[in-house]
């Protein structure tokens, strides 16, 4: 990965006589009387500017945080600047030659960008986004975002995946609820959509097969918690012909340990700045899968354990649950990952495929969701793909046909077997940093009360 440090390191070592050009940001600035330090931000890193003078703008006043400057000068070693090097700023007597203020940023700053993040409230970081993503740390969970964002494209395109672009507009729920964020268009109502799936749908059905897309989704659920977000980036995944969810599963579990291993290898520098770790691909393969009976089960288990006994408390998959199932996993599989598969039908959507476990046996369905580091980052399965047992099963939901005609003329022309699946990518982001909330992994974030900037 380029780095400004690295580069004038490089200058230092093989050509310390040539003049640089550097452009970028005022970080910081040291007064140090006969000489001044300068250190200049750009998309890279951070580097050290000598002034033998004080920086001053043409009309005489000082050099402002956050100006954007250009400079040259000569690299040269310094073990005590950030990288190991620095550069002297060209100068002639009293003038300063080599400095250009390209603007002059105003001295009001209402955000320390060159503070110190862990000791500022989420809230402000929000409420002054235009300038907190200077900040380098901040800036560095993008930069593994960006990562993630490449490599699941990358890997699905490698498994013979096409992607695709959908619309965001449409006329009704996606998944036959509510929940949905209602926009006037024209004479008419439409919605934001909660998901691609219809249309991954037919285009599995057209022909391709295995799509994927990249793109925002809406949910206008009432929460405000670190979990949950009204707009995120939904990495959308679906596939035909399939015999059950545990494909998917297959699926993503090399999709995630290429993207923990490209984020291992592109974004060491933004791991650590949060003190993180990434899963190594073989933790990943080791992810167990159990079933939604066994994962209650298990949750009990570990939380009577926690509380040295105790009656149980988990009915389903809750938050406190996700917790301690990951826990569970890494304590005995040496896995921050689990997969839960066979939900019950009565808590997944009518359009997923059933799973007959046999006459006087609770149905369950061949969905899944993946677990990691206590927290739930995808939600799939097979779907129903049979018109006529989809038509029988609706009545069972309290639906009916009636605004389901997309749905229902792909499973009544030839719909294989199919299913996927999708991941947060803020939630995949949060999980990776250790952040404690997913709005940090947002970069402009939207729930209940935040709509700017």
């Amino acid at each position: 990965m380029r780095t400004l440090a690295k580069e004038i390191a490089a200058a230092a070592k093989e050509r310390p006589d040539d003049i640089l050009e550097l452009k970028g940001w005022v970080h910081r600035i040291r007064d140090m009387g006969g000489v001044n330090f300068v250190i200049l931000r750009d998309r890279s890193g951070l580097v050290q500017l000598v002034f033998n003078e004080k920086p001053l703008d043409e009309a005489g006043n000082p050099l402002t945080l956050e100006s954007a400057i250009v400079v040259q000068g000569k690299a040269a070693l310094n073990p005590k600047a950030p990288g190991g090097a620095e550069v002297q700023v060209v100068s002639t007597g009293s003038s300063t030659e080599g400095l250009t203020i390209l603007n002059k940023a105003h001295g009001d700053l209402p955000f320390q960008v060159n503070g110190d993040m862990t000791k500022m409230g989420l809230e402000s970081i929000l409420d002054n986004r235009a300038l907190s993503v200077r900040n380098p740390k901040i800036r560095s969970i993008f930069h593994v975002q960006s990562t993630i964002i490449e490599a699941f494209s990358s890997y699905l395109r490698s498994q013979d995946f096409t992607e695709i672009k959908t619309t965001k507009l449409v006329g009704g729920g996606t998944e036959g609820g509510t929940n949905l964020f209602a926009v006037d268009y024209f004479d008419r109502k439409v919605y934001l959509a909660q998901s691609p799936q219809l249309y991954k749908q037919i285009m599995v059905a057209s022909g391709l097969e295995r799509v994927f897309e990249v793109a925002p989704a809406f949910r206008a659920e009432k929460h405000d918690t670190p979990r949950h977000l009204n707009e995120y980036i939904s990495l959308d995944v679906e596939m035909g012909f399939i015999d059950s969810e545990q494909d998917l599963i297959k699926l993503e579990r090399g999709l995630l340990a290429y993207i923990f291993e490209q984020v291992a290898s592109k974004n060491a520098e933004d791991v650590a700045a949060w003190g993180a770790t990434v899963p190594k691909p073989e933790s990943t393969e080791a992810a167990p899968i159990i079933s939604y009976e066994e994962a209650v089960k298990i949750a009990n288990a570990e939380e009577a354990k926690a509380k040295k006994g105790g009656a149980s408390r988990i009915f389903d998959i809750t938050p406190e649950a996700e917790r301690l199932l990951c826990q569970w996993s890494m304590d005995n599989y040496g896995s921050e990952l689990i997969f839960v598969n066979e939900f019950p039908r009565k808590y997944r959507p009518f359009y997923t495929y059933p799973l007959d476990k046999g006459e006087g046996q609770p149905q369950s369905t061949m969905s899944f969701d993946a677990l990691f580091r206590g927290l739930e980052i995808t939600t799939g399965g097979r779907r129903q793909h049979n018109y006529e047992e989809q038509l029988e099963a609706l009545p069972k939901f309290g639906l009916t046909p009636d605004g389901l005609s997309g749905l229902l003329t792909i499973l009544k022309y030839g719909a294989p077997p199919h299913g996927g699946f999708a991941i947060g990518a803020e939630r995949l982001t949060q999980k990776i940093l250790g952040l404690a909330s997913v709005k940090e992994a947002s970069l402009f974030p939207r729930d209940r009360k935040r709509v700017e900037p």
